[in-house]
C-alpha cells in the first residue's frame, strides 16, 4: 500500500522541498498552504517529475475549521495518512516591548497553534490505525533562547515541548513524534517574517542583517532540511 503523507506549509520552502523529496521515494502527497496559485504550482513541478498529481487543499493552519476540512479531504481522497509534516511557520524577531499583542498572537497562532490544530484534527485517525509518523518543524530556536527572537523562541520552545511530550505519551501506542530543529534556511522565510523596531532605520537594519545572513553560501538549504525530515520518518 502506498504510503501518504500531509505536509503544511508546502508551496515554498521547506515544505515544498520535502513534497518533491517524498514524491520521489514513492509516497501520495496531500499538499497545504494559504497560497493557492503558489501551492499549484509545487502539485504541477511534483507532476513534471513524472509522480501522481498531488492532492492540494488551500489551508490556512491557524484556523482549526479549515485544519479539519483538510484532514477530511485528505482522508476522502486516499482514505488513510501515514505521515504528518508539520512545517507552517512565520519568523519574528525585534525588541520584544516593540511587540504587541496581535504580533504575538500571529506567531504564536502560526507557530504553535497551527501544530496543535492539525495534530489535534489527524491524531484520532492515527490513534485507530494503531500507526503514524508526526513530525514537527521547529528551530534552533527552540532549544536555545536567543535576544531579540523572544516571540519566536517562545513558539518554538513550545513546539519543542509539544513533541517531545507527545513522542512520550505516543509510543507505545505505537505513533513516533520527531522534532526537526534546522538553523536559519535559505528559503523565503523573509516574505512572512515580522519585523519590529523603535523605528524604520532599525527596522530595515534588521531585515538587511537577515539578508546577508542568508546569502552566506554556508547557510543551510530547503532541501537539506527535506533530507532531514525523511531521515526523520525512515528511522
Amino acid at each position: 500500500m502506498t504510503p501518504t503523507v500531509l505536509i503544511t506549509g508546502a508551496s515554498q520552502g521547506i515544505g515544498k522541498a520535502t513534497a518533491l523529496l517524498f514524491s520521489r521515494k514513492g509516497y501520495n502527497l496531500v499538499l497545504a498552504a494559504r497560497q493557492a496559485e503558489r501551492l499549484e504550482a509545487t502539485a504541477q513541478e511534483v507532476q513534471s517529475l513524472g509522480h501522481s498529481a498531488p492532492l492540494t487543499v488551500t489551508c490556512d493552519v491557524t484556523n482549526p475549521s479549515q485544519v479539519d476540512r483538510l484532514i477530511q479531504k485528505a482522508l476522502e481522497h486516499y482514505g488513510y495518512i501515514d505521515v504528518l509534516v508539520n512545517n507552517a511557520g512565520i519568523f519574528a524577531s525585534g525588541p520584544v516591548e516593540q511587540f504587541s499583542l496581535s504580533d504575538w498572537h500571529q506567531v504564536m497562532d502560526t507557530n504553535l497553534w497551527g501544530y496543535i490544530h492539525t495534530i489535534n484534527a489527524i491524531l484520532p485517525h492515527f490513534l485507530q490505525r494503531g500507526s503514524g509518523t508526526i513530525v514537527n518543524l521547529s528551530s534552533i530556536g527552540g532549544k536555545v533562547p536567543m535576544a531579540y527572537l523572544v516571540a519566536y523562541c517562545t513558539s518554538k520552545f513550545g513546539v519543542t515541548g509539544l513533541t517531545e511530550a507527545l513522542q512520550a505519551e505516543l509510543q507505545p501506542k505505537g505513533i513516533h513524534v520527531c522534532g526537526i530543529y534546522p538553523n536559519l534556511i535559505k528559503s523565503s522565510l523573509m516574505e512572512r517574517a515580522v519585523f519590529r523596531g523603535k523605528d524604520e532605520k532599525e527596522l530595515q537594519t534588521r531585515r538587511e542583517q537577515l539578508n546577508n545572513v542568508l546569502k552566506n553560501p554556508v547557510v543551510e538549504k530547503p532541501e537539506d532540511v527535506a533530507n532531514a525530515i525523511w531521515d526523520a520518518v525512515k528511522n
